[in-house]
């Protein structure tokens, strides 16, 4: 069967009207994630767009009514994982470390809108089928 996927382009976050402030706190300042300019075509819609280091992008969009997600979630990597809990902790950003993966360290925490988010450090924690 013939591959069409070639990657991951990027994730969209829900968020309630009128959400951009907190996002550009969370998600441009506190997790530091340049903003970047929709197209266009789509900018008179409510949403951001953020980068993320390895050219894939995080998009916020607003949804009406507005429902939290706490089971799916996208992961995103840090490089020390100490050091983004104690950033967490300086900010007011509850975490929580989990060990299932064991040895793939990872934490979780959530967005001002209460979306869930997981926090792993640099690492793979899966390998193909045969």
């Amino acid at each position: 069967m013939p591959t069409f996927i070639t990657g991951l382009d990027h994730v969209q976050i829900e968020a309630p009207a009128g959400h951009a402030a907190q996002a550009r706190d969370f998600y441009g300042t506190f997790l530091g994630l340049p903003e970047l300019q929709r197209p266009e075509g789509i900018r008179s819609s409510e949403g951001l767009w953020f980068a993320l280091p390895d050219g894939r992008q995080l998009h916020t969009g607003t949804t009406d009514p507005f429902h939290p997600r706490d089971k799916g979630h996208p992961c995103l990597r840090c490089s020390d994982l100490d050091a983004f809990l104690a950033h967490a902790a300086a900010h007011g950003h509850p975490t929580e470390t989990d060990t299932r993966c064991h040895p793939v360290r990872r934490a979780f925490l959530h967005d001002p809108f209460g979306n869930r988010l997981e926090i792993v450090e640099n690492a793979h924690i899966s390998t193909p089928l045969p």
